[in-house]
């Protein structure tokens, strides 16, 4: 069985387009830092369901971080999200943020995020279409570099 943490964005972008669905179909269950479930909780422009209530979603109570102090310059639900999973030696982290990637892959951690989600669910035929979906979210203000979008909707064929 496989350990995977998330971060609070891809949870929102999901929701966003009512498929956070995808995201146990991919990895089975997510831990998931008390932190990004209280982020989640907050609610903004995109509803997230509340965390807890899912059954894949497993909530992880965060330490104290004592990896590197590149970790402090993260918000709250990266850090912890980061650390936890750098501490449970994770298989993978699903982060969006950009610094947050790039931080946890060189802690060594295995990383993708909702973009990898979606290719993958494209190529299981679980969506329609990868750049619908991808569209769909920045209608809710969701944003990713468009170079990197039509690298991957090439991936698959769109």
């Amino acid at each position: 069985m496989s350990v995977v943490f998330c971060n609070t964005t891809p949870f929102i972008a999901l929701a966003s387009i009512n498929r956070l669905d995808l995201m146990p179909r991919c990895f089975g269950d997510v831990h998931v830092v008390t932190e990004v479930i209280d982020e989640c909780a907050v609610g903004g422009r995109v509803k997230v369901p509340n965390l807890r209530m899912l059954d894949w979603v497993i909530p992880v109570v965060s330490q104290p971080v004592v990896h590197t102090t590149l970790l402090l310059e993260l918000d709250k639900g990266e850090k912890h999200t980061i650390d936890m999973a750098k501490r449970n030696q994770a298989d993978w982290v699903i982060i969006d943020e950009k610094i947050g990637r790039n931080l946890a892959e060189y802690l060594g951690l295995r990383v993708t995020g909702t973009l990898g989600i979606l290719l993958k669910a494209k190529q299981q035929g679980w969506i329609d279409s990868f750049l619908e979906a991808v569209h769909s979210m920045q209608q809710y203000g969701i944003r990713y570099h468009p170079d990197l979008v039509r690298k991957l909707a090439q991936c698959v064929g769109e």
